[in-house]
């Protein structure tokens, strides 16, 4: 997801998509370690997709 479309959540969808994005991470990461993954690449996309949700939901609560 990129950061354009994220900024156009709300607070509350922003915060759910996070827990989203976090539970994908650790699902992700489960697979890989299990051996079940067969894109490891995906496991670098979901998390550099989280950092970006974080990033902007520290920006907003320094706004705030």
């Amino acid at each position: 997801m990129k950061a354009r479309d994220l900024r156009q959540l709300t607070n509350e969808e922003l915060d759910a998509k996070v827990r989203e994005m976090r539970d994908a991470v650790f699902n992700v990461k489960i697979k890989h370690a299990t051996g079940q993954l067969d894109n490891t690449s995906s496991l670098k996309i979901r998390r550099r997709e989280l950092a970006r949700a974080l990033t902007l939901q520290a920006e907003r609560r320094q706004r705030a």
